[in-house]
């Protein structure tokens, strides 16, 4: 056999062998489309509907979680103005209660200031006077005992009794 005659036997062979593979090909391309079709077939019977009906779902609960929703942003806000008010009541009490205690404290002071202001003027315009009355009304007493002494004993020096401040002394 020639050249020629070989290559073309080699050529018819490999164009043989394609031929197969492509066959092969179309044959495994038809099994696994209808295997799609058959999975496209079952997708819609089965999947179709449970997501047509979860649609539907949705459709029914949208005005709902709407009207949720609505609810929610009223009561956010009506809690966010409550607590607003609650904290403006809150201060208030504080600084009032603040302001009473200095108020109290303020009063406190001036009541104690003036106890002792009166506790000064009683010691001056009472206990001093009192104090030097009764020095003066002892001074008295002394010295008429001891004029009433010397009489008595007709002139004569009696020794001096110790007053009771004087024992204490020693």
């Amino acid at each position: 056999m020639d050249k020629l005659s070989l290559f073309i036997l080699l050529t018819g062979i490999a164009v043989m062998l394609q031929a197969a593979i492509l066959a092969a090909m179309y044959v495994a391309m038809r099994k696994s489309s209808a295997r799609m079709e058959a999975l496209a077939t079952e997708v819609k019977t089965k999947i179709l509907p449970a997501v047509e009906q979860g649609q539907a779902i949705l459709t029914d609960l949208r005005p709902k979680l709407q009207v949720i929703a609505e609810n929610l942003e009223e009561t956010t806000t009506a809690v966010r103005y409550q607590i607003k008010r609650m904290d403006a009541t809150v201060n208030n009490a504080v600084d009032r209660a603040r302001l009473q205690v200095i108020r109290a404290d303020e009063l406190l002071s001036r009541t104690l200031d003036r106890v002792e202001q009166t506790s000064d003027m009683v010691h001056k315009t009472v206990i001093s006077p009192v104090r030097q009355l009764s020095g003066l009304m002892q001074g008295i007493t002394v010295a008429l005992e001891f004029l009433l002494s010397r009489r008595r004993n007709g002139g004569r020096r009696e020794e001096r009794r110790p007053v009771p401040q004087d024992e204490m002394f020693i």
